[in-house]
């Protein structure tokens, strides 16, 4: 992966997320649903469009690959979204519950669930779509996008959850 597009995105996040979150270390979470969620909104639409410039730079795509590449692509990004925006809504619920005091046991247990089953969908989607890209472009390619998009991805998940505190 080009390391300087890499550091770039992560610079992007890192100003982007704190305006997410907006949850300091020794207070609760002060942000309301609505400002949450357009901020969210404003987060994912810059990380889509640098996402897609970093994919795009470091998968050295043919012509004849790219035809077909790119819109599977988009597909899957259509179908990661409905799996981010359980994750937002997760953590809009996880923000509601710590703001009202200390989080039940059942509380935490419902959010445990919530969140191990956007794991599982994420792991999911992505099996589901490794054959599809396998139909255009060589095993190696496939890999590729695959790392170039859970490095994205973690990184981005790496920065929103150091701003979510820890259940109490």
């Amino acid at each position: 992966m080009n390391l300087l597009k890499l550091l770039w995105l992560v610079v992007a996040v890192t100003f982007v997320v704190p305006a997410v979150a907006q949850t300091s270390v020794s207070g609760k979470a002060t942000m309301t649903g609505d400002s949450a969620s357009m901020n969210m909104q404003i987060l994912r639409d810059k990380v889509r469009a640098d996402k897609k410039l970093v994919v795009a730079e470091n998968m050295q795509l043919t012509d004849s690959e790219a035809s077909g590449f790119w819109p599977m692509y988009e597909a899957y990004q259509i179908d990661l979204g409905k799996i981010n925006e359980r994750m937002k809504k997760l953590i809009l619920a996880y923000a509601d519950a710590y703001n009202s005091g200390p989080v039940t046991n059942e509380v935490a247990k419902k959010l445990l669930e919530d969140w191990l089953g956007t794991q599982e969908a994420d792991v999911q989607l992505m099996r589901s779509y490794v054959p599809k890209f396998e139909k255009v472009l060589p095993d190696v390619k496939v890999a590729r996008y695959i790392q170039i998009e859970t490095k994205i991805r973690a990184i981005v998940r790496y920065e929103l959850d150091s701003q979510i505190p820890l259940v109490e």
